[in-house]
């Protein structure tokens, strides 16, 4: 994840410089996005039928690739923008091509009892990378420039590709083999679907992991200037460091907290009530003109967000038959991450229309009412169980 950050902002960086065109800033979120909501359930049948390790190694060279393509241009000085556009796309498909695989890989490590310790530490793990990966990005390209920094960043890859090759895990050392599907594509959407639709508690989850992506996603970490400018603080100064490190920061110390003390425990009930706190939070920080009550109240966001996020994932993980696992956590990414391709829309489209403040918080109560419709599902699932 560090070097995925870096990469985005060498490559950023260069192509503002070159183009200077905010339409391919806006191609570049979408690109980066889409292929999770058009390929995460093949991607996840993929791993219900092949070794997750290649897939990842595969997902992982595609990275490692882009990164020496866009070295290459830039030595050069031919970087076009069609050049751009389709490295940015290559970028998305590897991150679609290792996620639902690096999943189903995590169970086959830790199984079923600690599934929800590996997924929070992964979730954090995640979370750590996106916070120092614009850090590191932006002190490679002060010391070794655009070029080299992105020739070098490709090296970063290489570690996991390399102790996936005979890491002891995967099929063949499965000790209850799985059965297997045949991979029918689009089908597969459609069939894994209707497998879920009824169950009690993948369905809400994943519906939770959806509506908290198309309705807020990342997209108001994007308009972090204007509310930093709002907020009274319009140069680039630690102070808005800090307000945008804040988010990351709250889920850097969720997943160490409640990782040391064994809290929460994966519940449906739970998760959608701190999907409630997050709506609030949020809520809260729009309506904020108090510098410190808007660092406290991000900070509460983060760290419910990666509390709930972590929660949801496990359950679905959990709950997800032997034979289609890769496909249902294909579903859940593709709900999860996909849907983070319209988020932009919800909160920087109607916030330029209304301005980010109302349109933050008017998003935030939208997912409220989702979660207050998923609620009482989750209920009758915890009354059921008991």
């Amino acid at each position: 994840m560090m070097a995925d950050s870096i990469e985005h902002v060498i490559s950023y960086w260069v192509i503002f410089e070159k183009f200077n065109s905010p339409a391919l800033g806006g191609f570049a979120i979408v690109s980066h996005w889409l292929p999770f909501l058009l390929f995460s359930v093949y991607a996840g049948a993929l791993a219900d039928r092949f070794d997750p390790r290649r897939l990842i190694q595969l997902g992982m060279a595609l990275f490692m690739f882009v990164s020496i393509v866009w070295g290459v241009l830039f030595l050069t000085d031919t970087l076009q923008m069609w050049h751009a556009m389709v490295l940015l796309v290559l970028h998305g498909f590897a991150g679609v091509l290792w996620n639902p695989p690096s999943q189903v890989l995590l169970h086959d490590i830790v199984g079923a009892d600690l599934l929800q310790s590996a997924v929070r530490l992964n979730a954090t793990a995640r979370y750590l990378g996106l916070l120092l990966g614009p850090a590191v990005g932006g002190v490679i390209l002060l010391v070794m420039g655009p070029t080299y920094g992105i020739l070098f960043n490709a090296l970063l890859y290489l570690p996991t590709i390399l102790w996936l090759w005979r890491a002891p895990y995967g099929p063949r050392f499965r000790t209850t083999p799985r059965p297997v599907r045949a991979i029918r594509g689009f089908r597969d959407i459609v069939t894994t679907m209707r497998e879920i639709a009824t169950h009690r508690t993948i369905m809400p989850m994943t519906l939770l992991a959806g509506g908290a992506s198309l309705f807020i996603g990342t997209a108001y970490q994007a308009q972090m200037p204007g509310f930093a400018h709002d907020l009274g603080h319009t140069d680039a100064d630690l102070s808005y460091s800090v307000l945008l490190a804040a988010d990351a920061a709250g889920a850097l110390i969720a997943g160490f907290v409640l990782e040391s003390r064994g809290l929460l425990p994966p519940n449906p009930r739970t998760a959608c009530i701190l999907a409630l706190l997050w709506c609030a939070a949020l809520v809260g920080f729009a309506a904020s003109t108090i510098y410190p009550l808007s660092l406290a109240l991000l900070f509460v966001a983060g760290f419910v967000e990666l509390s709930f996020n972590s929660m949801a994932q496990t359950l679905v993980q959990l709950n997800a038959p032997a034979d289609i696992r890769g496909r249902v956590i294909g579903m859940y990414s593709m709900a999860a991450l996909g849907m983070r391709t319209f988020s932009g829309v919800t909160v920087g489209v109607i916030g330029g229309l209304i301005g980010i403040h109302y349109s933050l918080a008017l998003s935030a109560l939208m997912l409220a009412g989702v979660v207050a419709v998923l609620l009482p599902l989750t209920m009758r699932t915890a009354g059921q169980h008991s």
